[in-house]
């Protein structure tokens, strides 16, 4: 066969698929018309991010630490939140290690002692923790070093 054949052949059937009306495939909780199944596609649970590029933490300590007032310190460190950022998306604390997810502004981890903590990303070297509801908490953990 000629080239231009089989690239028309090739075009005509990426057409004629695109224009085929869908049966079941990538439609969430809809039912496949042949096969009487519902898609098998996971559904949204309401703590894990919805969406964004996927990324990585900078390597290293990081410590948290609550605001502080005008007539004290400037902060007040919280120990127990602190971590160490890992390779592979894992994260060591004082009581264990796990694995976090940050896909776009937001990391939640997934594993570990800080299961099901969220928390938003301010900078390259800062996160400010979320409550349950989604809404910034007081909390915020900067990288002070990477760890070496």
């Amino acid at each position: 066969m000629k080239t231009r054949y089989v690239f028309l052949l090739l075009v005509s059937a990426a057409a004629a698929a695109a224009l085929m009306p869908s049966r079941g495939h990538g439609m969430d909780g809809e039912q496949d018309q042949s096969s009487g199944r519902t898609a098998s596609r996971p559904a949204q649970s309401a703590g894990m991010p919805t969406g964004g590029m996927l990324g990585i933490l900078r390597h290293g300590n990081w410590e948290c630490a609550l605001p502080g007032d005008a007539g004290g310190e400037a902060y007040v460190p919280v120990p127990a939140e602190g971590f160490r950022i890992g390779t592979a998306s894992s994260y060591e604390t004082d009581t264990g290690g796990g694995i976090y997810l940050m896909s776009g502004t937001e990391v939640t981890f997934t594993r570990g002692p800080k299961k099901d903590e969220r928390f938003r990303v301010l900078g390259d070297n800062t996160l400010q923790k979320l409550e349950r509801d989604g809404s910034p908490s007081k909390l915020i953990c900067t990288r002070v070093s990477s760890g070496i």
